[in-house]
């Protein structure tokens, strides 16, 4: 947890929200983040909002948390930051 900045860590699963100036900045991201999780086969589930997006990683194979949920949530961060 100390390595992926503003996640939060409750009821086996982790989420962050992203807030960006408007629909577009949110939808590009979305996509973006879409893109990362298809290609690490690991899909987060995603509330979108007009100005934020809110991500949320568990492993439900395991009924919990799993090391790709926090390589997964370290890479839509580095989306974030671009």
């Amino acid at each position: 947890m100390q390595q992926i900045e503003g996640w939060q860590l409750q009821d086996k699963q982790i989420s962050k929200t992203y807030a960006f100036k408007n629909y577009y900045q949110t939808m590009a991201f979305v996509n973006a983040a879409a893109w990362v999780s298809h290609r690490e086969d690991h899909h987060p589930d995603m509330m979108v909002g007009y100005n934020q997006c809110v991500v949320t990683y568990t492993t439900h194979a395991i009924g919990g948390l799993s090391e790709n949920d926090f390589i997964c949530a370290a890479k839509i961060d580095k989306l974030f930051k671009i």
